[in-house]
């Protein structure tokens, strides 16, 4: 049966409610940060390019969910846009991680489908994920805009990005549900300017 608190003490679903409100409270911290992320975005839609994200575990299916959003709706009947996750094909990630390595998963689909104008937008709750640094500076050497979706101070992947949006907590859990909650509001606002266009 689950523990009730005692007296002076929190239980495990109030404990976990307090580091919510407290992931969400500190996001107000990336506003400015967030607004160029949804500029970025926005002028790489308007002007014919795709985003690409990527992310491992949890950010990987984060990252299947956004795009999915950008291309087929988020709220309104809306044209699509191009958006694709490289988390997504089982097949091409066994087979690079097999004759390339793990740490090569992403930055070789960012060689096979990427283009200048296009966005890398990576996922890493840690900020310690290899491949996803590797994506990165693929993408940075194909004159792409990167954006960085992190948590727990950024780990060596800070500052790798053009846009790091670092979540201020050191919950997995929390990090990961602050970030969904980023990507829904950066398709929602992206999306809104577009269709005013």
């Amino acid at each position: 049966m689950p523990r009730t608190a005692t007296a002076g003490s929190l239980t495990p679903f109030q404990s976990s409610v307090n580091e919510a409100l407290d992931a969400f409270k500190n996001v107000r911290a990336l506003e400015a940060d967030f607004i160029r992320a949804v500029e970025v975005v926005r002028d790489c839609l308007k002007g014919g390019g795709k985003l690409l994200f990527c992310g491992n575990g949890g950010s990987a299916s984060d990252s299947s969910h956004i795009a999915s959003e950008f291309t087929c709706r988020l709220k309104e009947d809306r044209r699509p846009y191009p958006a694709i996750s490289l988390s997504s094909d089982g097949g091409l990630l066994t087979a690079i991680g097999n004759d390339y390595g793990f740490q090569e998963i992403f930055a070789r689909q960012v060689q096979a489908f990427a283009k200048p104008g296009d966005v890398l937008i990576a996922l890493s709750t840690s900020g310690k994920s290899r491949n996803v640094l590797s994506a990165i500076e693929e993408a940075r050497r194909r004159k792409m805009q990167t954006i960085a979706f992190l948590g727990k101070g950024g780990g060596f992947t800070a500052g790798a990005a053009d846009i790091d949006l670092i979540v201020s907590s050191d919950s997995t859990a929390r990090i990961q549900e602050v970030h969904k909650f980023l990507l829904h509001v950066l398709c929602e606002m992206a999306e809104a300017e577009l269709e005013e266009e």
